[in-house]
């Protein structure tokens, strides 16, 4: 079958290759593989591939073979899928504990798109705890995570200020719920019961500085690429007692399977709307791979199979 092989190469991070069929475990189905979708941080992953290791979390598709085990969707049906990798490719092998059937009423192209940035949007609120009433602040909000957390959050009743360098994307934001959109972390006012921080760098201090007294901050992500550094005095400047946490999408008590078809009923009933900002045919992989390194993609990026 065909398959996208990483290169290590910045300038074509993938090229497609002739690759074995993968041979499903018992608790796997092999999924024949309509569209996926490309996140940034598997970009940064690119840089140093793991020899032998295959890219590609975010799929929708076709089961073709059921799991010999007799877990997941009894036959053939279309499904949104989180394998760990081997994703960009014609057929995948995925754990049916990370599938979810897939409605008519939801296209391949917009099941692609929920994956890994639906699931950290879910788990991310989840660890925030209750947000009905209270201030949440979102850096990095422009990126597919914050189009989910910002629509999920504003649904769930919070008070969210979304931070994005992009007017156009802003804007895009406040159609999502977003009750005000700044374009540093500087600029808002505050405080915030919890600040949601994916920046790093210089920019999560600045954040941090928002959070009311015994307020929470977690932190999901360092898109800078910029490692913080924090003075503890300065909490004594407003946020006293504060919480810090680190947060990982992966850490939680839920099945990825449930909380994919969560997803996929909120798409399906009009509640949640991925934000994709380029659709595109896989042999465009690379170059889209690169734009959305490069900032010049808006949202997700999907691309589909002919």
């Amino acid at each position: 079958m065909k398959a996208f092989v990483p290169t290590g190469d910045p300038a074509e991070p993938v090229v497609l290759a002739d690759v074995p069929e993968p041979t499903p475990r018992p608790d796997e189905a092999l999924v024949r593989v309509e569209a996926f979708s490309v996140n940034r941080g598997e970009t940064f992953k690119l840089e140093a591939p793991v020899p032998g290791e295959r890219p590609g979390k975010d799929i929708a598709g076709l089961v073709v073979q059921p799991a010999a085990d007799g877990s997941g969707p009894a036959g053939i049906a279309r499904v949104v899928g989180h394998p760990m990798g081997g994703g960009w490719a014609e057929f995948a092998a995925v754990p049916t504990s990370a599938l979810a059937v897939l409605p008519d009423s939801v296209s391949a192209t917009d099941g692609a798109a929920l994956p890994l940035a639906g699931l950290t949007a879910l788990r991310l609120l989840r660890a925030a705890g209750p947000v009905v009433g209270r201030r949440v602040l979102l850096t990095g909000a422009s990126g597919g995570v914050g189009h989910y957390v910002t629509e999920l959050a504003t649904a769930a009743g919070a008070e969210v200020t979304a931070v994005t360098r992009d007017t156009e994307r802003g804007a895009r934001l406040s159609e999502l719920g977003a009750a005000e959109i700044v374009h540093r972390p500087a600029d808002a006012r505050g405080p915030y019961d919890i600040v949601l921080e994916s920046t790093g760098g210089q920019a999560l201090p600045v954040a941090l500085a928002r959070l009311a007294k015994r307020g929470t901050l977690i932190w999901f992500g360092q898109a800078s690429r910029t490692p913080v550094t924090l003075d503890f005095f300065a909490f004594f400047d407003g946020p006293e007692s504060a919480v810090i946490r680190h947060f990982h999408y992966l850490d939680a008590d839920t099945v990825l399977g449930d909380d994919l078809a969560t997803l996929v009923r909120l798409t399906a009933e009009g509640r949640l709307h991925p934000e994709i900002g380029r659709v595109a045919d896989w042999a465009d992989t690379a170059s889209t791979l690169t734009d959305l390194r490069d900032r010049r993609i808006r949202g997700k990026a999907v691309l589909t199979l002919s």
